[in-house]
């Protein structure tokens, strides 16, 4: 996959590109980044990428010119082309999945006061990470290529992918390390039992309680199936009363006794 970033400030991608896992991903060849300098395609005799607004008011916007020369450049008929704007469709781990299929996206970050209404024709789709102002969409680009490039064939292990948060719509279960008792918090026991098929239950249905507790908004656009409400069952069963949960542990540990 190729992904072009078109902004005018480079540089804030220098330690996003040169770390962790976006960077093993770019040395495995899994992913081809390229940053674009949108100053580099100006016109205008002074070098200015920016203007006042038609018709007065604060700051300043983005001039159609040196983007567009920008988007024709580094994009073909085959490309993604993509505007972050708080007027785009929320980005979400379904959203970055579509994208892990395609072979070319070019993100265009704006800046300042906003970019001339007149390149939204020019882009195939406006993206918003979220419902709050930024200084400008670099960080929403990084957000964007980070959860783009991590699902891609070789980026991370299948492993890893297929237990994350939002996989399927739930948070996901907690995760433990030693000790198994941390200033009296300790790692649940069930956890230590050696009962694959037990410790699955357990971490389904705690995912099902983080995203019911947490997060309603994706718990009730989550399709249950009949062992979701059964665990669920469970849990309301466990929260009427403390010891229906000690009774259940017992019975795994006796279970994988045997």
């Amino acid at each position: 996959m190729k992904i072009t970033i078109l902004t005018l400030f480079p540089e804030m991608f220098d330690g996003f590109l040169t770390n962790s896992i976006i960077k093993r991903a770019i040395g495995k060849n899994v992913v081809e980044v390229k940053i674009v300098n949108i100053r580099d395609y100006t016109k205008d005799k002074y070098g200015r990428v920016d203007t006042p607004p038609i018709g007065g008011g604060a700051g300043l916007i983005m001039k159609c010119q040196p983007i567009v020369d920008a988007l024709r450049d580094v994009s073909t008929s085959s490309s993604k082309k993509i505007m972050l704007s708080p007027r785009g469709i929320q980005f979400s781990q379904e959203f970055a999945g579509n994208l892990a299929k395609l072979d070319d996206i070019v993100l265009l970050c704006g800046h300042y006061e906003g970019i001339d209404e007149r390149v939204n024709d020019y882009v195939d789709e406006l993206v918003s990470i979220g419902d709050y102002i930024l200084t400008g969409g670099e960080i929403g680009a990084m957000v964007i290529a980070d959860a783009v490039i991590r699902l891609l064939d070789g980026a991370i292990s299948k492993e890893s992918l297929n237990d994350e948060s939002f996989n399927g719509g739930l948070i996901e279960y907690p995760q433990y390390t030693e000790p198994k008792d941390f200033e009296g918090k300790k790692v649940p026991d069930i956890l230590y039992t050696g009962n694959h098929t037990a410790i699955d239950k357990y971490r389904r249905k705690e995912s099902l309680r983080l995203t019911r507790k947490h997060r309603p908004d994706l718990f009730e656009k989550h399709e249950l199936t009949k062992q979701d409400k059964k665990l669920l069952d469970e849990l309301d069963q466990c929260e009427e009363n403390p010891k229906w949960l000690t009774q259940a542990l017992e019975k795994g540990k006796k279970f994988t006794k045997n």
